[in-house]
């Protein structure tokens, strides 16, 4: 073979390769999925997370033509599950509902993960908590609340929502810190959850709960509590008489239970872009809205990018509140 002959051979080579290569992430983006894909669930069957991630599974179903099948992996106060997602095979067959948690648990020392151990895909859900009182409290606006808290001696005022160090009793610590008060002005009471927590409040033996309204529903609807406001930029259209804490105190602090689609770390990104681009259809479904809004559970869209950010922020956020709160082992 002449000279001129070999290089026109690893030219044509080259060209032929290079060709492949690029076509190659276009081809598996349009392959995908060709088979079916798990969503790992760190919490229990059931509960809010669980039923979410079963409407955002059945309506992936629906579009992308392939079973998305929930499996439930839970204890380790979420450990388990999301260890689960982030140690998968990043090819797009292990995905999964990620948490507010997991910006919480490795402040706790539970875990080394952290927001960046996944491929975020899509915020689809926030739940602001509330503050909500017996019916019978003398407080009828959360600043006459507030400047009782204030006036009173730490740990007078009880509170509770969740077990001690949840998502639920750093809103608490939050809105302290947001007022200039010590972290332990207002003494919590770890409890298994809302419902029972709720129930505490209805029986008089708490003054107030930091869950979500939505949990706090029932209770309210049966006439034994109220919620003076909530920990969010905005009302929430299911209970629209309820203000943000900036509207009644003038504080602008937010924060909430939050739930999102992430994948292992180095999806490829085609992957990662289709699949993002599906959970949009979702999220804008007709289907999707009902099941949210019939539940009370608060909808809120984040692409790839902005669900990075927001975990960030939370991440933040997080931090503070549990240090100020004697709860960091980080």
């Amino acid at each position: 073979m002449s000279k001129i002959t070999r290089r026109t051979f690893a030219a044509s080579s080259a060209a032929v390769a290079a060709s492949a290569a690029f076509g190659l992430a276009p081809a598996r983006a349009q392959a995908y999925p060709a088979r079916p894909v798990t969503v790992v669930v760190p919490w229990g069957a059931g509960g809010g997370t669980d039923a979410t991630a079963r409407i955002v599974a059945a309506l992936l179903e629906k579009d992308l033509g392939q079973p998305f099948n929930v499996v439930n992996r839970t204890g380790g106060s979420g450990v388990v599950g999301h260890t689960a997602i982030a140690t998968a095979q990043p090819d797009g067959y292990t995905i999964g509902m990620l948490t507010v948690e997991i910006s919480m648990m490795h402040w706790q020392g539970l875990t080394e993960l952290t927001p960046k151990s996944y491929t975020p895909l899509a915020l689809m859900n926030e739940d602001p908590p509330g503050i909500q009182v017996p019916s019978s409290s003398p407080y009828k606006t959360v600043k006459e609340l507030a400047e009782a808290i204030k006036a009173a001696p730490p740990g007078k005022f009880k509170a509770s929502g969740t077990g001690q160090g949840g998502i639920w009793h750093l809103a608490l610590v939050g809105w302290m810190q947001a007022m200039g008060l010590p972290a332990n002005q207002v003494a919590w009471v770890p409890s298994n959850g809302a419902a029972p927590a709720m129930q505490d409040l209805a029986a008089g033996g708490l003054d107030l709960t930091t869950c979500s309204v939505p949990e706090a529903r029932a209770i309210i609807e049966a006439g034994k509590a109220k919620s003076l406001a909530i920990m969010a930029p905005a009302r929430n259209p299911i209970f629209k008489d309820v203000p943000t804490l900036k509207e009644a105190m003038g504080i602008d602090y937010a924060t909430g239970a939050w739930r999102g689609i992430g994948a292992p770390k180095n999806l490829p990104p085609e992957i990662a872009t289709k699949l993002t681009a599906a959970l949009k259809k979702v999220y804008d479904s007709a289907e999707f809205k009902d099941f949210m809004s019939n539940r009370g559970f608060g909808t809120v869209w984040g692409d790839a990018g902005e669900f990075a950010s927001f975990m960030d922020k939370g991440d933040a956020q997080m931090g503070t509140a549990m240090k100020a709160a004697g709860l960091s082992k980080a």
